[in-house]
């Protein structure tokens, strides 16, 4: 039998280029799909792709909205571009994409963890505003965190630096609280959140020592510290997305992909500041 026929031409973009596709895209309107197995999704994974493993795809293509791009990658670039082969004909009106080099060649945005990873914040029947609390909860526990640190570390470069970073996150909470008075049609204190609910997990559901265990950082080195901010960020945007595919009610979902949004622009952000330290 002649393979070559059957074979549909795909697009593939590299590393590079498919970072530069997905932030030129709201997080909201484009697909990434994670094709391998859960134990390498588990070690690492882009944020907010979806787990379907291969050998699972024809059955569970449906779970993969079809009218937006969608992000295809593997490990290598081998899988996923039989994947995007799978998709072929199915009536997707968004643009099947190919990650060539696959996560091999991945650098930013990584998250970790089961799929479910800090899912259990979320049923998916919270109301908008419910959602909005346990998100103003998650930025809280990282501010305190980045206070601490600051508290921790000798070097002053490294303290402003944590300084900085929870200030991000008290402008998020400031973000997130401006949304919650507009659902609810009224101004509300920073006071009326302090019966938080997410107590001990930063954003991605992680706590404070599992971070630090995880990615072990040199608290001196400005880039180390930069470097574990971003991981945090992304495993915050990840979680945020993820949680939003469950959501039931549309105003709860479309908090979550606000939040995801902004969550993108600090992930920007950092980048820049790691460009300037690497200088």
């Amino acid at each position: 039998m002649k393979w070559k026929p059957y074979q549909i031409k795909v697009r593939s973009l590299g590393p590079e280029e498919g970072r530069a596709f997905l932030s030129e895209q709201p997080v909201d309107r484009v697909s990434i799909l994670d094709v391998r197995q859960p134990v390498e999704y588990q070690a690492g994974h882009i944020s907010g792709a979806r787990l379907i493993p291969l050998p699972e795809l024809m059955d569970r293509m449906g779970e993969v909205p079809r009218d937006r791009p969608v992000l295809v990658y593997c490990q290598s670039g081998i899988r996923s571009r039989a994947a995007c082969q799978l998709f072929a004909g199915r009536s997707f009106s968004g643009e099947i994409i190919n990650l060539s080099g696959g996560f091999d060649f991945w650098e930013g945005g990584v998250a970790l963890g089961r799929e479910d990873q800090g899912l259990d914040l979320f049923t998916g029947r919270e109301s908008a505003m419910e959602i909005l609390e346990v998100a103003y909860c998650l930025e809280q526990g990282l501010g305190e965190f980045y206070l601490l640190m600051a508290d921790q570390v000798d070097n002053p470069g490294v303290q402003s630096l944590f300084n900085t970073l929870a200030r991000m996150e008290l402008l998020h909470q400031e973000s997130i609280l401006g949304e919650y008075g507009r659902l609810k049609g009224r101004e509300v204190t920073r006071e009326a959140f302090q019966h938080c609910l997410a107590t001990g997990a930063l954003e991605g559901g992680m706590t404070t020592r599992e971070y630090i265990d995880y990615y072990m950082p040199d608290w001196d080195d400005p880039r180390d510290v930069v470097s574990l901010a971003m991981s945090i960020e992304a495993q915050a945007l990840d979680m945020y997305l993820r949680a939003a595919a469950r959501v039931e009610n549309s105003l709860g979902r479309a908090a979550l992909e606000k939040i995801a949004r902004e969550e993108q622009a600090h992930l920007a952000h950092l980048g820049r500041l790691m460009e300037r330290l690497s200088q």
